[in-house]
């Protein structure tokens, strides 16, 4: 029979183990530092989950230009579009956390998206490190110029008037424009009925041409047509007026206080990512953020900076996903 150890060699034998075990851990330590040390050292990559000349697109594209003189590093921005914004979430999540592939995401992708989907491949809050707030879109409610109202309480108005006739359209089921009139309509009692086209330029379109009377959608593609007198604005979405049409009243003005609804944008990490490289991505998209290049961007896109602190973006994005969960189910919208 094998003799008990004394207490001594077991407990030299379990120290040693320990040892054994921490080791890789301690090697580990000295290499993330020297890797946060050493960022940049290559390309960085933006990806945006929609098309070139996006409003996501472009004002990712000035944030690049920015960054890469502040940066010293070539920034390539990566267009993956496909499924609301889906396949450029999914693959930055999978990407190596190391500050080199970051998502340039949106408030659908990252807060309307897991209503939407009721098995969608990634998790806003588990899968990804915020790094800085970006962006925020206002909306307008426009009408059609041949539709009497020029106020929001005028459009109520008409609508309770004309029971069942009002039409209100949006660039597809779900999206920021869709659910902005759907709260409208909760805090309101508008009666609409949605007409959904494929994209925001086909649903303008069907507002020009008399097919809808009515809807919201972001200033970057709309300004020009209310200018251009193609569409009437009535009513901005966010609590503050837009510079661009400082005569159009708020929706919270117009007699519903406390609306506010807008889409915005956000720098998000792969988890994982190191904290001193978030840091150090955190002030340069701080200081990106005073460029000449981004604020003209944001100023022709209707954009302003997204009035969040970057301490604060993690809160923000979980505060959004339920409000945004909750306007998805007041519209009565099934998760696919």
């Amino acid at each position: 029979m094998a003799r008990e150890q004394p207490a001594s060699a077991r407990r030299a034998f379990l120290q040693a183990a320990a040892a054994a075990l921490a080791l890789p851990a301690a090697q580990l330590l000295p290499g993330l530092a020297r890797a946060a040390d050493n960022w940049p050292a290559r390309p960085i990559r933006f990806v945006v989950g929609f098309p070139p000349g996006q409003t996501t697109d472009v004002i990712a594209r000035a944030y690049a230009a920015a960054l890469q003189q502040s940066l010293g590093t070539p920034i390539i921005v990566d267009n993956k579009a496909g499924a609301n914004g889906i396949v450029a979430a999914q693959f930055v999540k999978a990407a190596e956390p190391d500050g080199y592939t970051l998502l340039f995401g949106t408030s659908g992708q990252m807060v309307i998206n897991p209503s939407l989907y009721a098995h969608l491949s990634y998790d806003t809050a588990k899968d990804f490190v915020p790094v800085a707030p970006i962006a925020r879109g206002r909306l307008f409610l426009v009408v059609n110029n041949d539709l009497p109202v020029r106020t929001l309480p005028e459009l109520l108005a008409y609508a309770k008037a004309h029971p069942g006739q009002l039409r209100f359209g949006s660039g597809g089921i779900g999206i920021t424009s869709h659910l902005a009139m759907e709260m409208l309509k909760s805090a309101t009692g508008l009666d609409a009925f949605h007409v959904p086209y494929k994209g925001s330029p086909a649903a303008l379109n069907g507002l020009i041409g008399g097919e809808v009377q009515t809807l919201f959608d972001s200033g970057g593609s709309l300004l020009p047509l209310v200018k251009a007198g193609k569409m009437r604005a009535i009513a901005v979405s966010t609590l503050d007026r837009d510079p661009g049409l400082p005569n159009v009243p708020t929706v919270a003005e117009q007699g519903v206080p406390g609306f506010q609804v807008y889409a915005w944008n956000a720098v998000l990490a792969p988890l994982g990512t190191p904290a001193p490289i978030v840091q150090k991505l955190t002030g340069a998209f701080g200081q990106a953020a005073s460029s000449k290049v981004v604020e003209s961007s944001l100023a022709a896109a209707a954009h302003d900076p997204l009035p969040v602190k970057a301490a604060d973006l993690g809160q923000f994005i979980r505060t959004e996903t339920a409000r945004w969960h909750d306007a998805v189910a007041a519209a009565g919208i099934k998760p696919e």
